[in-house]
């Protein structure tokens, strides 16, 4: 539960750090916010619900086809959000991306931290502890 706790908390700091966390911020406000004109200008959209339907199917180029925006303003609208929307998920995509890198790159380098310390102590290590690290010699030399 703590790992958790802690992964998530380190995802939202890489965010925050990225500068996703305003990229997305923004998105979203974007994204309801298109929900209104394609609500007001396109004539087969009755509802701000369907609207918000519209914006998703759109956005996640799902395109179901049970609307489709018939106004240029509406189809300038979808346009823009269909663009901004593969921008944000490539940014979502890519913080999540250099996330996993960072978070396996810090545990490459605590694990030879580790061993390079138990190396400098060599003589003071008892046999059991000798013969653990030199398994764990032999596993690495196998990699």
């Amino acid at each position: 539960m703590k790992n958790r706790k802690q992964m998530r908390r380190m995802l939202r700091k890489a965010f925050q750090t990225a500068g996703a966390d305003k990229v997305i911020g923004a998105y979203l406000i974007w994204f309801f916010g298109s929900a209104v004109p394609i609500w007001l200008l396109e004539p087969q959209i009755n509802s701000y619900g369907d609207a918000l339907w519209f914006c998703f199917a759109s956005a996640t180029s799902i395109g179901y086809g049970d609307y489709a925006a018939v106004t240029f303003a509406g189809r300038l609208i979808t346009v823009a959000l269909s663009v901004y929307s593969i921008g944000v998920i490539a940014v979502f995509t890519a913080v999540i991306a250099s996330f996993f890198t960072d978070l396996a790159r810090f545990r490459a380098s605590s694990s030879a931290r580790r061993f390079l310390d138990e190396l400098e102590h060599l003589p003071e290590l008892s046999k059991e502890e000798l013969e653990a690290l030199s398994e764990r010699v032999k596993e690495f030399n196998k990699h």
